[in-house]
């Protein structure tokens, strides 16, 4: 038995049935065809091998199915499984191939693509595989033209206004449409005057390069086509001509006849190989070892290697022919031929696993990616410049070098730009147009605090806490870290202050001790005129708490140290004020106030009104100290490193015993001011309170309007103008006195009345 191997007559549309004497030859057994009979040798059919298009290729499979014979096609692909089980697939499927072109339009970028394909079920198959993949990835078809062989019957009479606009056409050809299609459409924008020279990117034009002439090429030129990879051969594998270019080769390689009875439409080929293959010129070896005659080959090879495991499994027995007795191979039926064919690997691709038949019956292979190139010399290229290489049963690997493309001479050697609206800019983000196409979008800025890196971003995203936007709004930049420092005006000017206010009440404190005995020393205790001024001095020494990087120990101790101090100075001055109220009450007669003057009452208003404010702050550091914290909102691109205060509510409760003392103060003293007397203190104390209460008053809702180290900067404003009041207000006109009246600092005059 051999095998019958018949190449379906080119494009005879006008025979499509299978039942023809092309048909009935197939099963007839012997060197004519009479129908209905089997006649000379009696030759079984094993498979068969074609190259039809869509409508053949079904009619001989619907043919064949019936006696389950093995049918190879390296034509039109029938997916369809289920329909056509016996059908093998000597092509690849087109999903790889359709997977690459979706990878090439995304790695150029391409996004506004016209989209060709041939008007027969192939095209079909191809559209509805096709275009999901490419909607997928936000690739937008811009057009979609079903082609015919009569170019009449679709090609448009103007030219279309969208063609000019795309500048990439993707062409899912097939063996019966060829290149043509390339060429009717070049011409056609050559004559609308539009420049041509599209890039084209084609699938399933194996068949079709090695055929491609001159004059093709020119308007191919530039192009990129999708072929199934092959490894140059050299073996000795040896097989029957299918093809006119494989009976061209065959007369060189082998001892072949090709022959047929005149009853009958096809030839028998027996071949011997009488020389190797590399003894041929390489132009020959470059033409047999194109993807066509690869194809045959492989084909063949399918079949031969099939047949090799179906013999090496069947046990041979004795046939008695003429009184002698033989051993020979059992017979071999088509269908006994199928579980083999399922096993066959071939090893000749260069991807890791082979080459082999899917679960599908189909060609699983890699592919390369052409660019089809036209020198100046009218030299023609197909210049490999990618890959699509299969990377287990589901994933592949793209791999493209830019670099190696000519493009079309339209785009001047740089690549082209194919999108329906302009790219996005970093910093900004795309915006649907409504009514329109994905692709096909405006730009709009990112909003504050977000950013995009790239072009075309679908949306802006956000910086990491430590980071803000730049001023373009394309990248990430350190926010600047914030607070109140030395080395800053602002923090130069408070500790300048601070550090003045401070010696001057020391030099106050000086003149005092200094001038003790003195009757405007000694009025109005001078004990508590001792620890007031102490009191001032280190509240102004506290601002420098509240300078620099904030640190744990600082964070501790500068809330609760500013407020245990003023709680003192507040307390010395209501005590002061008191202390002026019973002085004037025990001058009355028969008044027993006077037993209540001294320091015992003094120190006792001063040390039980401070202690009120020591446990409001033990509280707070027991239950809810403050730390070192960083505020990174606030503020755009800025951290601000600042003390939490551990609890509000303790903060504002201790300000709040601080002005509710500094509030019993101012209405004692104004109740005393008119207090008869030269020198009365009350009237001092009153003002210096007003400016005292005027000053925390307006700094609540300041601190609260002000962020960051501008918030530390009231807070310390306000330490040293409420200090400064007290300490200008009671003490300087005492010091007035002191160094430059000294004759008003006597007891006569101090006690004398107005």
């Amino acid at each position: 038995m051999t095998i019958r191997v018949k190449e379906q007559v080119q494009r005879r549309s006008a025979r499509l049935p299978c039942i023809s004497p092309l048909c009935s030859d197939l099963f007839a057994g012997g060197e004519i065809n009479i129908p209905n009979y089997r006649c000379g040798r009696q030759k079984k059919l094993l498979a068969v091998l074609e190259a039809g298009e869509s409508d053949i290729s079904t009619h001989i499979a619907n043919m064949l199915g019936i006696f389950k014979i093995p049918q190879l096609s390296y034509g039109f692909v029938l997916n369809d499984k289920a329909q056509f089980p016996f059908v093998y697939w000597m092509t690849p499927k087109q999903d790889t191939q359709y997977q690459g072109v979706v990878q090439l339009l995304l790695h150029f970028r391409w996004t506004w693509v016209g989209l060709f394909a041939p008007d027969n079920d192939n095209g079909e198959r191809s559209l509805s595989t096709l275009t999901p993949l490419m909607i997928k990835k936000e690739i937008c078809i811009a057009f979609t033209e079903r082609v015919q062989h009569k170019t009449w019957l679709w090609i448009p009479h103007e030219l279309p206004a969208i063609w000019r606009e795309v500048n990439v056409f993707v062409y899912t050809a097939d063996s019966q449409y060829g290149l043509f299609i390339i060429i009717e459409v070049e011409s056609l924008l050559q004559r609308g005057q539009c420049g041509g020279g599209k890039v084209w990117i084609t699938t399933g034009l194996q068949n079709k390069l090695g055929s491609c002439s001159t004059d093709c090429f020119r308007y191919a030129h530039g192009s990129l086509s999708f072929v199934m990879k092959t490894k140059k051969k050299t073996n000795k594998d040896y097989y029957g001509p299918v093809t006119s270019l494989s009976i061209s080769c065959s007369e060189k390689i082998f001892d072949c006849s090709y022959s047929r009875q005149e009853l009958s439409v096809r030839g028998l080929t027996k071949c011997r190989e009488q020389e190797s293959l590399k003894l041929l010129p390489q132009e020959e070896i470059e033409r047999i070892q194109s993807q066509d005659s690869y194809v045959n080959y492989l084909s063949i090879q399918t079949v031969v290697r099939a047949l090799n495991a179906a013999y090496s499994s069947r046990s041979k027995r004795i046939s008695i022919t003429g009184g002698r007795g033989r051993l020979e191979f059992q017979r071999l039926w088509s269908w006994q031929l199928h579980p083999f064919l399922k096993e066959v690997r071939f090893y000749t691709n260069t991807s890791a696993d082979g080459q082999y038949l899917d679960e599908d019956g189909a060609v699983a292979a890699d592919f390369d990616i052409l660019n089809l190139v036209l020198f100046p010399n009218s030299s023609i290229a197909r210049v490999e410049i990618g890959r699509i290489e299969r990377q287990g049963s589901s994933n592949m690997k793209f791999t493209i070098n830019p670099e190696s493309i000519v493009w079309p001479n339209l785009f001047k050697k740089t690549a082209p730009h194919s999108r329906c609206t302009e790219s996005c800019l970093p910093g900004f983000a795309k915006k649907v147009q409504e009514g329109k196409p994905p692709c096909c979008y405006d730009c709009a800025p990112c909003s504050e605090g977000t950013i995009s890196t790239q072009e075309d971003a679908d949306e802006c995203t956000s910086c990491p806490e430590d980071q803000h936007p730049s001023e373009d709004r394309d990248q990430c930049v350190p926010k600047a870290i914030v607070f109140l420092s030395y080395e800053e005006y602002l923090g130069s000017l408070l500790a300048f202050l601070s550090l003045f206010l401070s010696l001057t009440t020391g030099f106050v404190l000086g003149i005092f001790i200094k001038y003790k005995e003195t009757p405007i020393v000694k009025a109005n205790n001078r004990d508590l005129s001792y620890i007031l001024l102490v009191s001032l001095l280190l509240s102004f020494l506290s601002s420098f708490l509240f300078i620099g990087r904030p640190r744990k120990g600082t964070c501790l101790l500068r809330q609760t140290a500013f407020s245990n101090i003023f709680s003192v100075a507040v307390s010395s001055v209501l005590a002061k004020t008191i202390t002026v109220v019973l002085a004037f009450l025990a001058t009355r007669p028969g008044n027993t106030m006077r037993r209540w003057l001294g320091k015992s009452l003094a120190n006792s208003i001063v040390i039980s009104c401070s202690s009120v404010q020591v446990l409001i702050c033990t509280i707070w550091l027991g239950a809810s100290p403050p730390f070192p914290d960083s505020d990174v909102h606030s503020q755009l691109g800025e951290i601000i490193m600042q003390c939490n205060e551990g609890s509000v509510f303790m903060f504002y409760g201790s300000l709040s015993y601080m002005g509710f003392l500094a509030a019993i103060c101012f209405m004692v003293a104004f109740l005393a001011r008119k207090l008869p007397g030269n020198f009365n203190e009350a009237k001092l104390i009153t003002f210096s309170m007003l400016v005292f209460c005027s000053v925390w008053v307006s700094f609540v809702p300041t601190y609260l309007s002000t962020k960051g180290k501008f918030m530390v900067a009231v807070q310390i404003f306000s330490i040293l103008a409420s200090s400064a009041g007290l300490l200008g207000c009671i003490f300087i006109p005492k010091c007035y006195i002191i160094i430059l009246r000294p004759n008003l600092n006597m007891r006569e005059h101090l006690t004398r009345k107005n």
